[in-house]
């Protein structure tokens, strides 16, 4: 029992060690790559998405092509814009109004200002428009767009489209042109044009009846283009032609160096908790400090893998959740030694302790979570930022401060350590002669 409780120990700290290695700095084992949380190569999958504060991006300034736009419209095109930025991934975008119909959108991490006109500047009108001219579809007879790879026939090779959901209307709508069209192939007008923004870019042939609430967009996309064509459909449509009259790049607000030193300071805040760790609790305090690497560890590729955007206030969700990973411990250990002073055995004290701290620990998890819910659904593009990496931080740190501590308390209780001493100092008991008279 000793022996295997120390192997699995060893393998559990072996595995926080490479958990981290990969979570930062990625791997590459046969045709999978993961170029880990600080990866800046598009061509390798992972790494996060600096805000503008940290990267610098793009500005741009659109002018709206309406006179005297309302303040409907213009919330409108903001909700239009914030749609296709969070689609995107770019969450730590800031959208800002001023007068007389224009707006501002800086987007972190964009150099290519062309790059992002198309990601916003499309109106995205789409119609179908059958042999004749006639709009048969219009976007407001599409329920949503996504985008797929695969084949869209028997016969075809597979290729990046889009898949179009269509209302009850537009299902309709669209089973009636298709039977039209598939009836006039003898005179080559058995074709349905699909337009956005008046331009076409597919022009798929009828062969018959089309009765079906989904149909594809193709048209040689790449998956760049696919996918933002999909984004610009399912975010909607704005109320009225924009015009850019104002590009820019930016760098960096606070530095090329903001990321470097704000994560060198959780660092050594990380550093210094865990050496207060094993001072205030002794072995639990060390246990606490493996799974706090495993917490850094899971963070880091979680905020890899998702490709979250991080900036100055999503380091200070992340920053803010490892002290709430810490305090659940501190809470299970406290417990521990109430137990333990009781008089009850190393093992049932941890047991004990655990339990009664499981309550108190949810609860607090709980109502965080809560509010990083309320705080995401606001909007607001920093603290979205701060909400996101809160909220993934706060899931982490319950799951390795219940989880990974249990456990491994669990197999050091296994290595028959007899000695309370390691666990916690027990106040000694006053003498009833103490304080008494001479």
């Amino acid at each position: 029992m000793k022996k295997k409780s120390i192997t699995i120990f060893c393998f559990v700290v072996l595995a926080a060690l490479l958990l981290n290695y990969v979570a930062f700095f990625g791997f590459n084992i046969a045709s999978i790559k993961y170029g880990g949380m600080f990866n800046e190569n598009d061509d390798v999958y992972g790494g996060i998405r600096k805000g503008i504060d940290l990267a610098g991006g793009s500005v741009l300034t659109f002018q709206a092509q309406a006179e005297n736009p309302t303040e409907e419209e213009m919330d409108s095109v903001e909700a239009v814009f914030e749609t296709r930025l969070n689609s995107a991934g770019y969450t730590e975008a800031r959208i800002s109004r001023g007068e007389d119909g224009k707006i501002t959108v800086e987007i972190p991490e964009v150099t290519d200002t062309e790059e992002a006109k198309n990601l916003l500047g499309s109106t995205a009108k789409l119609t179908f428009v059958d042999a004749d001219g006639n709009v048969v579809l219009e976007g407001s007879d599409v329920k949503t767009a996504n985008y797929q790879y695969g084949q869209t026939s028997s016969t075809s090779a597979a290729e990046s489209y889009v898949q179009l959901q269509l209302t009850t209307e537009g299902k309709e709508k669209f089973s009636e042109a298709t039977a039209t069209a598939a009836a006039a192939s003898s005179e080559g007008k058995n074709y349905i044009s699909i337009m956005l923004d008046d331009e076409i870019i597919s022009s798929p042939s009828v062969s018959e009846q089309i009765d079906s609430d989904t149909c594809v967009i193709t048209g040689s996309f790449t998956t760049e283009e696919a996918k933002l064509l999909a984004n610009q459909i399912k975010s909607g449509q704005l109320p009225f032609d924009l015009e850019v009259i104002s590009t820019q790049t930016v760098g960096a607000e606070l530095g090329d160096n903001a990321l470097y030193n704000s994560i060198l300071a959780a660092g050594i805040g990380i550093i210094l908790i865990m050496i207060f760790m094993v001072i205030m609790y002794r072995i639990p305090g060390l246990i606490a400090d493996v799974a706090l690497l495993i917490y850094v560890g899971l963070i880091a590729l979680a905020m890899g893998l998702f490709r979250i955007n991080l900036s100055l206030p999503g380091i200070a969700g992340i920053v803010l959740s490892i002290g709430m990973a810490v305090d659940a411990n501190c809470i299970i250990f406290e417990r521990i030694k109430e137990e333990m002073r009781a008089g009850k055995t190393i093992k049932a004290s941890v047991e004990s302790g655990f339990d009664k701290a499981f309550s108190a620990i949810l609860d607090s998890n709980i109502t965080t979570i809560i509010t990083c819910v309320v705080l995401y659904i606001s909007g607001i593009s920093t603290v979205i930022g701060f909400a996101t990496t809160l909220g993934i931080g706060v899931i982490l740190s319950m799951f390795t401060a219940i989880v990974i501590t249990k456990f491994l308390l669990k197999q050091l209780v296994g290595f028959g350590i007899k000695n309370r001493a390691l666990f916690c100092s027990e106040k000694k008991k006053e003498k009833a002669s103490e304080g008494g008279a001479q």
